[in-house]
Parts: C-alpha cells; sequence; structure tokens
C-alpha cells in the first residue's frame, strides 16, 4: 500500500449524498426494463443513432465554413454510416484510412491539446482481457438469450465505454448508457452498474454526475474499486484537489492495487511532488500481474518522465510498455513526442501517424499537424492543416454523443482554428470546474483574442499547485511578458524550457523566440 491517512477519517466523505438516490431512476430508465426487445435491437442496429451522431457532425462542419473542414466531417460521418456493415475488429483501420483521406496520417495533458491522465487514461482489463470486440459480441449473445441479467446489461455498458476509449469512438457512448440504465432499471441497487455509470459520466467529462454515481454506488460497496477510482478521478478534474487526495488514500486502504496507484500518484504529480510519483508508480509497476497492468503502468511512469524532460527515461519506459503490449497506443503515442523531443522527428512522426490512424483523437492530431508544420516539407502545411480539420470533426462527432468536449475545442482552436470559438470553449470549461487544466486553457485563450490582462490571473492560477509543465509556464511566461512584467516573463520561459525543453514541437521553439526577444 501506499502511505495513507486513517481510512475511518475519509469514510464520511465517501458517503456524500448524490442528487438522487441509487435506487430511484427517471422514467425513462424504467421504460427501458418495459421493453427487452427495444433494447436488443438498440444495441444491434444502432445505424440510426449514428446516422443523427453524423447529421450533427456534418451541420456543426458546415457551419464552420471552411471546405477543408466541412470535407473532414463528411469523411466521418462516411466511415460512421459504412463501418457498421464490417466486423469490429477492422472498422478502426477503415475508419483511420476514410478520415485522413488515403494518406498515412495521446494524449497526455501537455501542449497543445491535452487529456488529463487521470481521466483519460484507460484502465487494464475491464473485462478480464482478452479480445473487447468478442466479449461485447459474446454478451450481446448472452442478453439475447437472458435479457434479465442486470449483472450482463452492467458489463456490456462497462464494455462500451472502454470500446469508445480504445477506439476514439464516442458513438458507444449511448450504447454504453442505454446498456447500464436497462441494468438499473432491473437491479435499481446494483453497485456494479452505478459504477459504471460513473465511468460514463467521467469519460463524458461529466465529472460532477460522475461524482454523484461513484458516490451512490460507495453507498452500496464501500469497497468498489471501479467507483473509488471514478470517485478520484472525478474530484481530480472537478479541481479539489485536497478531497481527491483523501479520496486516494481511502481507495488504497480499501482496494490497493494498480488503477488506485495510478490515482495516487497523479494527485501527487498535480502537486509537484514528482518523487512521490514516481514511487508510487514504480510499486505498481513491480506489482503488475498482467501485460496490460506492464504497458499501463510503465507509460504513466514514461509520462511523467517527459514531463521532467527526462526523454532516456521516458523512452525506456515506453519501451517496456511496448514489449509488453505492441499494439498500446498511449505508449506509441508517449514514444512518438519523446522522440520529437530528443530530435528523432522522422520516428516520431512515423509513431504518431501510427496512433492517428487507429485512434484520431485531439491530441495526437495536433501534435502530428505540429510535426508536419515543424518539418516544413513539401505538401506539409496541407497535411498539418487535415489533422486539424479532422480535430474538429471528432469534435463535432464527440459532442453529437453527449460528449463536452469544451476542453478540447479550447486547447486545439486557440492556435490552429477558431480563436473565439477557443475563448467560448474556454469560459465555459471554467464556469464547469476549476483546474490547472482549464485555468491554462482559459488564459491562453484570452491570450491569442488580445485579452492578456485578464488572463495573467489564470496563467498564474494554473501553475500554483506547483504542477510542473513546461506548456502552462510557457503561456505563463508569453502572457507575464505581454503585460508588461518582463522579469516574470523570461523567468516563466526560462523555466518552461530547463523544465522540458522539447515540450511541442512548436511550442518550445516559440518560447525560444520570445525568449531571446525579450533579452
Amino acid at each position: 500500500m501506499v502511505p495513507r491517512g486513517q481510512d475511518e477519517e475519509q469514510r464520511a466523505e465517501e458517503q456524500r449524498t448524490p442528487e438522487r438516490k441509487a435506487g430511484e431512476q427517471p422514467a425513462e430508465e424504467q421504460r427501458a426494463g418495459e421493453q427487452p426487445a427495444e433494447e436488443h435491437r438498440a444495441e444491434e442496429q444502432p445505424a440510426e443513432k449514428q446516422k443523427t451522431g453524423e447529421q450533427a457532425a456534418r451541420g456543426a462542419g458546415e457551419r464552420v465554413g471552411d471546405g477543408e473542414r466541412v470535407a473532414a466531417v463528411r469523411r466521418v460521418g462516411a466511415v460512421v454510416r459504412h463501418r457498421r456493415s464490417l466486423h469490429l475488429a477492422c472498422s478502426a483501420a477503415l475508419l483511420a484510412v476514410a478520415m485522413t483521406g488515403g494518406a498515412i496520417a495521446l494524449g497526455a495533458d501537455r501542449a497543445p491539446a491535452s487529456v488529463p491522465v487521470a481521466a483519460g487514461a484507460v484502465d487494464p482489463g475491464v473485462l478480464g482481457g482478452g479480445d473487447l470486440d468478442a466479449s461485447i459480441t459474446a454478451l450481446q449473445a448472452q442478453l439475447r438469450a437472458q435479457p434479465k441479467d442486470h449483472g450482463g446489461w452492467a458489463t456490456l455498458g462497462l464494455a462500451y465505454v472502454e470500446q469508445a476509449r480504445t477506439k476514439a469512438d464516442p458513438s458507444r457512448y449511448p450504447q454504453a448508457e442505454r446498456a447500464l440504465k436497462r441494468s438499473l432499471s432491473l437491479a435499481p441497487d446494483d453497485d456494479q452498474a452505478l459504477a459504471g455509470r460513473a465511468a460514463l459520466a467521467a469519460a463524458r467529462h461529466d465529472f460532477k454526475n460522475a461524482l454523484t454515481f461513484a458516490d451512490a454506488a460507495l453507498r452500496l460497496n464501500p469497497y468498489s474499486e471501479r467507483a473509488l477510482s471514478s470517485r478520484i478521478d472525478a474530484l481530480v478534474e472537478l479541481g479539489r484537489y485536497a478531497e481527491a487526495e483523501q479520496a486516494a488514500r481511502t481507495a488504497d486502504a480499501r482496494r490497493p492495487g494498480v488503477p488506485v496507484f495510478t490515482r495516487y500518484a497523479y494527485v501527487h504529480e498535480l502537486r509537484g511532488d514528482v518523487g512521490t510519483a514516481r514511487r508510487v508508480l514504480e510499486q505498481a509497476l513491480s506489482a503488475a500481474a498482467s501485460p496490460g497492468d506492464t504497458a499501463y503502468v510503465a507509460t504513466q511512469l514514461g509520462q511523467l518522465a517527459w514531463n521532467q524532460g527526462d526523454y532516456r527515461t521516458a523512452l525506456t519506459f515506453y519501451a517496456r510498455a511496448l514489449a509488453a503490449d505492441d499494439g498500446y497506443l498511449p505508449a506509441l503515442e508517449g514514444r512518438a513526442r519523446a522522440r520529437a523531443a530528443s530530435g528523432d522527428r522522422a520516428a516520431a512522426i512515423k509513431d504518431m501517424e501510427a496512433v492517428v490512424a487507429r485512434s484520431p483523437l485531439p491530441g495526437p492530431l495536433v501534435a502530428l499537424g505540429e510535426l508536419y508544420e515543424a518539418r516544413g516539407a513539401a505538401g506539409d502545411r496541407a497535411r498539418a492543416r487535415q489533422q486539424y480539420a479532422l480535430v474538429d470533426a471528432w469534435i463535432a462527432l464527440a459532442r453529437a454523443n453527449g460528449v463536452n468536449a469544451d476542453l478540447d475545442t479550447a486547447l486545439a482552436a486557440a492556435d490552429h482554428g477558431d480563436k473565439g470559438a477557443a475563448l467560448r470553449a474556454a469560459r465555459a470549461e471554467w464556469a464547469r470546474r476549476h483546474t490547472v487544466h482549464t485555468a491554462d486553457a482559459l488564459a491562453w485563450a484570452l491570450h491569442v483574442n488580445g485579452h492578456d490582462e485578464e488572463a495573467l490571473p489564470y496563467a498564474r492560477r494554473a501553475t500554483a499547485t506547483g504542477y510542473r509543465n513546461a506548456a502552462f509556464l510557457y503561456h505563463r511566461g508569453v502572457i507575464e511578458l505581454a503585460t508588461g512584467h518582463a522579469r516574470d516573463g523570461r523567468t516563466s520561459l526560462r523555466a518552461a524550457l530547463a523544465l522540458n525543453p522539447g515540450f511541442s514541437p512548436l511550442g518550445a521553439a516559440e518560447a525560444r523566440t520570445a525568449l531571446e526577444a525579450a533579452k
């Protein structure tokens, strides 16, 4: 176990009253249990749902008015229609080919686009390992034979959440919601289904409801590992860091293991305690009992090392992760970033193209676009624009399937899209939650829109917890220079480059240029 306080001291916090009692489901959830035949058809034939998401995405793209982005959205929509007629095992590859228009075209919470580790990292072994697609097919068959198996519906819902993450396919979230609601209509006190609702809400960036459902599950089963983990994630992503640390200690007391260790480490990293974070992750790696666990934890250690500018150590851990699971995309993405920071741009582009081909999420798409821009070869500018257009396409589809994508929008659009949209999204996200990531995103969106005086307090707040993030320091330094705080600005820029001199394919060079100009 990692160091912790007394479990009893945290029990009151774990028993927070949710917005709705665990057993009280809305009317539509009750109706779901009364119509099992329709539920089966919904899971087996989601084309209509997909068409709805596609139409919403197309509308979002056409409002942008940029022909290149409209084309990207339409390619996504065409693939969504086509992939439903194919076996799931080959759908991700077909999606990538269609989305990149035939070109050979993760994240980490680093510039320019970020996905917080606690919520974005995928826990291994959701279904005990094995082929997730095959497991889903087997569950569907089981539920056709036993439609009142509430545990089966809960497991299916969780499987859809995991599939959405691993395939970058937010269309799975409505399917997950239907399956989990069905489980709760059959057994309102099923803690597994409530924990699944918490995981789904977190995946959709609805962290307030993630906390509500996690608390409800923990009242029924205080030792639910998934609910304990989701509770930590929700508190982290709501910016309630002291409570998140308490929740991590409680989770460690009740269910020590890889999911809890990695979250405990991240809570400490956010507070600037890199030593404790590293020690806990090393303990988790030594306890890893499966290739999935090894890949997951080794990747977190690689990310931690990369944040500190230790690229050699980062590459060592990414190699260990890929040796355990050669298809583990977060490790491949991390290796791409470390290779880029080490000067091996060609290898970095090859790795990031492989990531995007299988999982076209905003973080890797923006990173690949910036790598193309940094290389500057013939056609690279157009290739970069294509990646940024695909970010817009993914965000439109995510929104159509219930995902709050404001942070993704703010981060990507501030540097590579509609700056006004970036600011609107950043303000909306800040209104929902106050984290170091939302503070940084709002500060930078304000800066690129010319509101530097308003941006400065947010930039300083983003670095106030002690979190060691070079991109945050770079943003703060540029804003400090723009507001006349020349000495502070130089200090922040030097700190960014000293911490992680290759933190971004474009941002690092811009930081050096700004520092030189400020001398």
